[in-house]
């Protein structure tokens, strides 16, 4: 997102507790208090939280989302009340029944995260509501790029299969790899959030390309890459339990304010093998 801004000539503040312009913790008020007031922004993004859905980061998550959100938009209606505000939302905070997932799936508690993810809407809806302040939210369904960790299991996958093809011998464990979900380019989707941002009638949106496919698509074709079978380089940790069969959204609210995405599955799964040399 910040390479987009600077594309686009907006300075960027970057916030984070490690590694940013500015370090900080979007759940203590009165530094998110000082930041608002001293830069004034145009336009803030909330993209802060841990990226795990596992119930022993619930507080690290409430912390992060439900507070670092009702931090940003008090002290923004107190000292930005014109800024367009960005909270990031999820997929895994619909209910979902293996079909593709739009703005009116109802929400389902189904985890800590999930919860956490549910408070941040409705803490936008209500300043929204009760201050006419433009608070967008953008749920995110599965996003890569090769700036991923391998925390990522297309990353972890991508990383594997490169290191096989310089002559590791290691075997690749992954879980259930039948699960169907979204591979979307991290560029097309923050493209996306500034289509969003960029008009006024329109304040949620599922963010995804809605076109799913396999996990063991993506091994297949990472390994066929390198001109190996993945049978002989996986192992398969049957004791895993996926949170889904199926995660994918349909985008046509997105896409009828005229955003496509640009980065096929093929592009990304190319890309990222070209991020990760042996």
């Amino acid at each position: 997102m910040a390479e987009l801004l600077k594309l686009k000539g907006i300075e960027v503040v970057s916030v984070s507790r490690s590694n940013s312009r500015v370090l900080g913790d979007v759940s203590d008020y009165a530094f998110v208090d000082e930041v608002i007031k001293t830069h004034q922004p145009a336009f803030i993004f909330h993209f802060a939280a841990n990226s795990s859905a596992r119930h022993d980061v619930l507080f690290d998550n409430h912390k992060a989302i439900s507070t670092g959100t009702m931090n940003i938009l008090e002290c923004a209606r107190q000292h930005a009340p014109a800024a367009k505000i960005f909270l990031s939302g999820s997929a895994l905070q619909f209910k979902n029944v293996n079909l593709p997932i739009d703005e009116q799936t109802p929400f389902a508690a189904s985890s800590a995260y999930s919860v956490s993810r549910i408070h941040s809407v409705y803490a936008g809806r209500y300043f929204r509501d009760t201050f006419a302040m433009k608070v967008y939210v953008g749920y995110f369904f599965n996003h890569d790029s090769p700036l991923r960790t391998e925390k990522h299991v297309n990353q972890k996958i991508t990383a594997a299969v490169n290191r096989i093809a310089g002559g590791s011998h290691e075997k690749l464990e992954l879980g259930n790899i039948d699960v169907r979900k979204e591979f979307n380019f991290a560029g097309d989707i923050v493209e996306a959030v500034w289509t969003l941002m960029s008009q006024d009638k329109v304040f949620e949106a599922v963010i995804g390309s809605g076109s799913a496919h396999t996990i063991q698509e993506w091994v297949d074709y990472c390994f066929t890459k390198i001109g190996k079978k993945w049978q002989d380089h996986v192992v398969m940790n049957r004791s895993f339990v996926a949170e889904y069969g199926t995660l994918v959204c349909h985008p046509a609210l997105l896409k009828s304010l005229g955003w496509q995405p640009k980065v096929s599955f093929a592009g990304l799964a190319d890309m990222m093998m070209a991020g990760h040399k042996p």
